[in-house]
């Protein structure tokens, strides 16, 4: 650690207090410390542990004294982590340091307890030191000493705060079991049980000592929120909660959002809106999640926490250190009222490819400040993540840590299952989970909402860059430019592809991955100050990727036999492979000339259509270095309808995601001219699908036939009214559209 280094700790922010209106700093003084006075709501009138190391890195950023004095928790990520790494702040020197700042008043501290066997066993970035069956060691080396140090008299008046293994419970509902997301890992901590029994072993160590209040890790509204999810992870967490000689008495809440961006509030639209007829639910974005941000799914959750068994004074708290998502990207107004994927894209303040993408995600900005009791139900907002700490290196790093390197960091990575196959939108140059990321913590002041003061009255923008230049591989394009300059100096460049912000860097040059061979890309560039203010755009730069770096001129054949079966919202395409001198990599999908999918497979099903129209598609083949063939051609026009209306009602379907070995689906029944009292829709498929799991209905498969009843719930349908159900399924091959039938009493 360098002299510098360590006079900024010593003179870091020392202490916030957390009321429900507002955070103010706490003077020190020499009052004696007394035993904390157990409370439900550990938050309110107390101040808030500032991490002197966190602090000290965020004060060292151009402008980062606007955010330093905020307090973060301190993460316990590993056993070394516990008496302090590479000459770090030890879990003791943090507590003596809290008591200090505390002086006598009431105070919290705040610890992530984060370093479960095989823990977060559907990433790599953040695997930890402990293989899944390292239980025994996870006790005693791990959970053990963390609680002897929290239990010394000497910090008995502090109100310590846990955040209890992120990710790792969650994982068990959505990524184990024979999902269409597990992955082996998480099949082997679900067999194991040793997730479970980790946590009920932590929850009962730490809930034993009076001042410790544990926060379970309940995921975010674009994990848990659907139906299918968020009682099963409940049920999950009271379990973990129950085991090892636990009882749900240690639980004082849970915390959502860990880590992540999900949105606090998203103002343009709710759940309940519609857009011609057609819910928000039906949204690409939203895919029939019950909620679309994290401030009503952590009240949706404490609801049906409670309803479960756990106790009635449970609070919830919100990660809010990187959910702000303000800038010029944030819209001001809800979108157009065109069509329902519309008006949510263009008025949704996340503006993430999709809300499983997790990793270190441009535009980001910092969220509401920590603040107690904000909300009904909500015991606080907190900063469990600390801004400009990366979420995983872009590529791997080799270390001593146990991280690995996670696809989803990395910004050219296509996507994964867990995330509809979207691209990452993940910052480029990041470094490994935990270490400080520079341009991140800019970029996340650049954003901030509420917009940060910028302390200082400098109002004077900096020059736009100039001599923009941009050099090309199939795959990739070399940006440099001029410096600007500015009055308070430049603090950073912004890098916009297509008026979309791609990265930030403190540097002349920026490098563009995972593009397309021989197509055409826009890129601008923007100078930022310490002061917050920006610069106009550079000039504008056209820049055409080449067509490979192999040698290979020749292109792919056409693809043969392009053939579509379409219903009255969907067409599916066929066609015959191509053939390469190199090899085929793919196929584009265009429709009307627009790219609309790359599959790797000779099918694509494309579906939102719109009944009774004529769409014209083509397919190319495109190969390793990045030729493409000449285009197979036909024209698919749509059905009137997509199922019979026998007895009163008809039945709609649509693919709403397909990720090459599953799918979702979702169905809308319609009632006729007369209300009816329950429906029951039958198809057959035409290939091997298998529903794995259905909501909002009941369900039976024999073979390809497929019957669904009606829930309790939603049997009774206006006349001339809606209701839905989807679901989840299974395939190999072909995934064609079926014809349903849909029948009614009245």
């Amino acid at each position: 650690m360098s002299s510098n280094l360590t006079r900024r700790l010593r003179t870091a922010a020392a202490a916030v207090v957390l009321s429900a209106a507002t955070i103010a700093p706490l003077a020190m003084s020499t009052t004696a410390a007394h035993a904390a006075t157990r409370v439900d709501n550990p938050f309110v009138g107390a101040g808030v542990y500032v991490n002197p190391e966190w602090s000290a890195n965020a004060a060292a950023e151009p402008g980062g004294s606007a955010v330093s004095n905020q307090p973060t928790f301190v993460w316990l990520d590993r056993i070394a982590a516990i008496n302090g790494v590479n000459g770090g702040m030890g879990l003791r020197a943090h507590l003596n340091a809290a008591v200090q700042q505390a002086a006598g008043k009431p105070y919290v501290f705040q610890v992530v307890i984060y370093d479960l066997p095989g823990r977060d066993c559907a990433a790599l970035s953040s695997n930890g030191e402990l293989g899944p069956t390292d239980l025994p060691r996870y006790k005693s080396e791990f959970i053990d000493p963390i609680a002897a140090i929290l239990a010394d008299p000497a910090y008995a008046s502090l109100r310590i705060v846990t955040t209890i293994e992120l990710d790792s419970l969650p994982n068990l509902v959505t990524n184990a079991g024979g999902t269409a997301t597990s992955t082996p890992a998480c099949d082997t901590m679900k067999a194991n049980g040793n997730y479970i029994n980790g946590v009920g072993y932590a929850l009962a160590k730490l809930g034993a000592i009076s001042n410790v209040y544990n926060y379970v890790d309940a995921g975010h509204h674009g994990w848990l929120g659907w139906d299918s999810n968020l009682q099963p992870a409940i049920d999950t967490i009271k379990q973990a909660a129950q085991a090892s000689g636990s009882t749900l008495a240690n639980v004082q809440g849970f915390v959502v959002n860990t880590a992540n961006y999900g949105a606090l509030h998203e103002p343009n639209f709710t759940v309940g809106d519609s857009v011609n007829g057609t819910t928000v639910r039906q949204s690409k974005w939203v895919d029939w999640n019950q909620y679309v941000d994290e401030a009503s799914f952590a009240k949706g959750w404490r609801a049906k926490a409670i309803a479960s068994g756990f106790n009635s004074n449970i609070g919830m708290l919100i990660d809010t250190s990187r959910n702000g998502w303000g800038g010029a990207a944030r819209p001001a107004g809800p979108g157009p009222k065109t069509t329902v994927d519309a008006y949510v894209d263009g008025g949704r303040i996340d503006r993430r490819f999709q809300t499983g993408n997790w990793c270190n995600q441009s535009g980001a900005g910092l969220g509401e400040r920590p603040k107690a009791a904000p909300e009904d139900g909500i015991a606080a907002y907190v900063w469990v993540k600390p801004p400009g700490e990366s979420d995983g290196a872009s590529q791997y790093i080799p270390n001593d840590e146990g991280k690995g390197q996670d696809g989803m960091c990395d910004p050219a990575y296509t996507g994964n299952a867990r995330n509809n196959n979207n691209m990452s939108g993940a910052l480029p140059n990041s470094p490994l989970a935990g270490h400080w990321f520079s341009a991140q913590f800019q970029q996340l002041m650049q954003n901030a909402y509420p917009a940060l003061g910028t302390g200082t009255a400098d109002t004077t923008a900096p020059t736009a860059p100039t001599g923009l230049a941009g050099t090309a591989t199939a795959s990739s394009v070399a940006l440099t430019w001029t410096a600007s300059t500015d009055n308070v100096g430049v603090s950073g460049y912004d890098v916009y592809r297509g008026g979309t912000l791609i990265g930030s860097t403190n540097n002349t040059s920026f490098t563009d991955t995972g593009l397309t061979a021989s197509t055409a890309y826009s890129y601008t560039v923007k100078a930022k100050d310490a002061a917050g203010n920006v610069s106009a755009a550079s000039a504008a730069l056209s820049v055409t990727t080449s067509g490979g770096t192999t040698g290979d001129t020749t292109p792919p054949s056409t693809p043969g036999n392009l053939a579509a079966t379409t219903t009255a919202s969907s067409a599916s395409l066929t066609w015959s492979a191509s053939t390469d001198n190199v090899g085929v990599t793919g196929y584009n999908v265009y429709r009307g000339g627009t790219l609309v999918a790359t599959v790797t497979g000779t099918s694509y099903t494309d579906t939102g259509l719109t009944a009774s129209t004529a769409y014209a598609y083509t397919v190319k083949a495109k190969d390793a270095a990045g030729n493409l063939s000449a285009a197979a051609a036909v024209t698919a026009t749509t059905q009137a309808g997509t199922g019979t209306g026998g007895a009163g009602c008809t039945a709609t379907y649509k693919v709403s995601s397909d990720w090459g070995a599953g799918f979702n689906a979702d169905v809308t029944v319609t009632a006729g001219n007369t209300a009816i009292k329950s429906w029951k829709v039958t198809w057959s498929f035409a290939g091997n699908q298998q529903v794995t799991n259905l909501w909002n209905g009941t369900v039976s498969q024999s073979g390809q036939s497929v019957t669904v009843n009606n829930a309790g719930y939603n049997g009774a349908v206006a006349a001339n009214g809606t209701t839905s159900f989807g679901f989840g399924g299974s395939y190999s091959g072909s995934n064609a559209v079926p014809t349903l039938t849909c029948t009614a009493t009245s």
